[in-house]
């Protein structure tokens, strides 16, 4: 697996921290609640956090609280 020895990162863990993120993001937590501290595993835990967010909108009426049903 291709794996990053001197930042100690690979690409299971940037999907494990994607998936973290998103889901963080669509409970509503913040994005200052992000539990990483590497830089490539930080952005890939936002990516998926900014990815829920825009999912959250997208499902929204506009001036509405409530999300539609799908």
């Amino acid at each position: 697996m291709a794996r990053d020895m001197k930042l100690g990162w690979d690409v299971e863990a940037l999907n494990k921290a994607y998936r973290q993120g998103y889901l963080a993001g669509s409970m509503g937590m913040g994005k200052d609640r992000c539990p990483y501290r590497g830089d490539v595993v930080v952005a890939a835990w936002e990516a998926g956090w900014e990815d829920a967010e825009a999912a959250s909108r997208e499902n929204r009426e506009p001036g509405d609280r409530f999300y539609r049903s799908a």
